[in-house]
């Protein structure tokens, strides 16, 4: 579990990174992060997370909504600094 935490609180990162590249602005950028966002959705175990949690991951579909990107990577990186908290 402490592994999907961490690869949650990257893939915050990355949807916070997009978010702020987009309006800026920095396409490349902000595809580049893309990529990296999508390889860590794939890595998370939607099994042995919350079902809120399972909802926002099928949720990332559309990186030129910034807005809802950097609610979701807020989103994710609370629950993972929570849980991570716990142990």
């Amino acid at each position: 579990m402490n592994n999907q935490l961490n690869i949650i609180g990257a893939l915050a990162m990355d949807l916070k990174r997009v978010s702020l590249s987009s309006y800026n602005g920095s396409g490349n950028v902000a595809n580049r992060f893309w990529e990296e966002a999508i390889k860590r959705k794939s890595e998370i175990e939607t099994s042995k997370v919350p079902v809120y949690i399972g909802n926002l991951l099928e949720d990332l579909k559309n990186k030129k909504d910034f807005e809802k990107l950097l609610m979701y990577s807020t989103l994710l990186q609370n629950y993972s600094q929570k849980e991570l908290n716990r142990i």
